[in-house]
Formats: structure tokens, C-alpha cells, sequence
């Protein structure tokens, strides 16, 4: 019903808030192609700090997503958050649903700021997108990390059962639902200890799909899901020449931790794997202050510093 209160409406009002608070304001970059893109920034571009771009995953707007790591980076770092294209304040009119056209699109929009290098976090989805920035645009990006993105995927991967859920038609009604069950169902998946989260009563689940993930797009969102593993090979997948940090949760059931270390088997030693312990895939939620203790310390490693190590750690 039209007119009711709605909790996450107030959340995403108080995070909008946290993130003023914080030094951020709203931008729209129309592109001129039909596409626009929203992003938070910092209000004033500090020339002595490193710009960095926080993409985000499936789901809710980017917001939502970094709230409690942007509040903690912004002292440090010139910000770019931006939604991603049918997330948020983002839109197309083109039909390009890949993680090619949305690592595209953000790069323009970021050169329509004069924003000419930048260090990238991508988280789960965002991960594809800016491993697609760090390959295309090796001269701008100077530092990646990916964040349970399981960018080596392969084709066949869904077939051989690797995954939790192998039909990909039901998966992506599953990581972009449009129903309570579907919504109960995903929690399982990104949570490492769900029973919690299970007991949310379905009222505040159904206010959740409404104004936090709506139901615009719906899909959109699942045609980029569906794009992923197509006609993806490792092989093929290019090799970063980035310093790079893989994170991931101990018990992802998204993407199976098996995934990172694949990723980081593909980088050799220009990548570093680590793993945080009791954490499923949102360990973004789960565990912030661990999160960002290892954003900081790999995004303001200097370069005379150790560099990125071979090998995994747990945390």
C-alpha cells in the first residue's frame, strides 16, 4: 500500500545522511548515449590522497552496500561510488547487458570527472566489472581489488555442480528476487550464520524488496547474471598486471571459496588471497572493520613497502 511507513526507506535516509556526514554528495553524469550514471563523491577533491572506486554487487544500491566501508575510507581517499547501470540512480537505453559495457560505461563516467588514475575495490558482481576496468584500462587503474567475484569462472562450471544453485535461469531469480521465499532463499546463500536473519518477519522482507532492491529491472539484472559464465574459459581470461588483493568469506555458498583460489592461482604472484574467517559472502555486512583493516592496508601500501606477496591468508 501507497503511503505506509517503510522501514528501509528510513535506513536508506539515515545512510544517505552517514554518507553527507562523511564528506559525499550525490552526482549524475549523463553520458549523452542514453545512459546516466549516479555516483557519491567526495565533495572536495583532496590532489594529496588516491582516488578509489567502490563498485558493488547485485542487489541493493550502492549505498546500501558501502555504507560502513565508505565512512571508514573516506578520511583517507578521494571517493567514487557509483550504482552500477539498472541499480539505483543509474540507466540505460542501450540493450548491452555485459560486464564489458558497465566497466565502459563507469570509465567514461569517471572521465567526464577528470578522474584519470584510481585504485578499484569490486565486490561480487562489481568484481567482474572491475576486473573488465583493470584489463581495459591498464593505464588509469593502479591498484585492484576483487571481492567474491568469481571472475575465473568457467562455463562449464555450472554443469559440473560447482555451484550451490547449477541452473542459472533459477539462480538469477534467486540472487535478484522478487518474492519473500526467493528473499529468504538468497539469505541462506550470503549469510554465514542465516537463522538470524531467517527469523525477519516477512512484512519487513516484502518492505526490503519494495524500496531497498525494488522491483525495477528485474529483468535487466538477470540478463547480466546470465552473461557471466557464457562462452567463459580461464584461459582466455586476461592476467592482471595490477597488484592485486583477492578477498574472501570463509563460507561463501555464492561463490565457493574454491573460486579465489582459482583467481589467485590465474594472477600468480602479482596476486594475494585472503580469507576471513566465519564470514559468508557479505562479509562487507559481516565483519566490516576486518574488511576495511585490509582495504587500508593493501590500497595505502606505498610502493616502497613489501609489495603483494604470494600465498593466502586467514583472518
Amino acid at each position: 500500500m501507497t503511503g505506509c511507513f517503510s522501514f528501509s526507506e528510513v535506513i536508506e535516509r539515515v545512510y544517505k545522511y552517514g554518507f553527507k556526514r562523511s564528506g559525499l554528495r550525490p552526482v549524475t553524469i549523463d553520458l549523452k548515449d542514453g545512459t546516466v550514471v549516479h555516483f557519491w563523491v567526495s565533495k572536495t577533491r583532496d590532489e594529496s590522497k588516491p582516488n578509489l572506486l567502490l563498485i558493488h554487487g547485485l542487489g541493493a544500491s550502492a549505498i546500501w552496500q558501502w555504507y560502513d566501508v565508505a565512512r571508514r575510507l573516506s578520511p583517507h581517499f578521494n571517493l567514487f561510488i557509483p550504482d552500477l547501470v539498472f541499480f539505483g540512480g543509474s540507466s540505460t537505453t542501450r540493450p548491452e547487458r555485459s560486464d564489458v559495457f558497465q566497466a565502459q560505461t563507469l570509465m567514461r563516467a569517471l572521465e567526464a570527472q577528470s578522474v584519470k588514475r584510481f585504485s578499484l575495490v569490486g565486490l561480487s558482481y562489481g568484481g567482474f566489472v572491475g576486473y573488465r576496468m583493470a584489463s581495459m584500462y591498464g593505464d588509469a587503474v593502479e591498484k585492484v581489488v576483487i571481492c567474491c567475484a568469481a571472475v575465473c569462472v568457467e562455463e562449464k562450471d555450472m554443469r559440473d555442480g560447482v555451484f550451490s544453485v547449477s541452473d542459472l535461469d533459477e539462480a538469477s531469480k534467486i540472487l535478484v528476487p522478487e518474492s519473500v521465499k526467493k528473499l529468504r532463499e538468497l539469505i541462506g546463500y550470503i549469510f554465514y550464520k542465516p537463522a538470524l536473519a531467517r527469523l525477519v518477519p516477512p512484512c519487513l522482507l516484502h518492505d526490503f524488496i519494495e524500496h531497498a532492491l525494488t522491483r525495477d529491472n528485474l529483468k535487466e539484472k538477470r540478463e547480466m547474471i546470465k552473461d557471466i559464465p557464457k562462452d567463459r574459459i580461464v584461459s582466455e581470461i586476461p592476467k592482471l598486471a595490477q597488484p592485486t588483493l583477492i578477498i574472501w568469506g570463509e563460507h561463501d555458498h555464492v561463490f565457493p571459496l574454491e573460486m579465489g583460489y582459482r583467481l589467485k592461482k590465474h594472477l600468480g604472484d602479482n596476486g594475494k588471497l585472503v580469507v576471513i574467517k566465519r564470514t559468508g559472502h557479505i562479509f562487507n555486512f559481516e565483519k566490516p572493520k576486518t574488511y576495511v583493516k585490509h582495504l587500508k592496508s593493501f590500497l595505502m601500501q606505498t610502493k616502497q613497502q613489501v609489495p603483494v606477496s604470494n600465498g593466502s591468508v586467514k583472518s
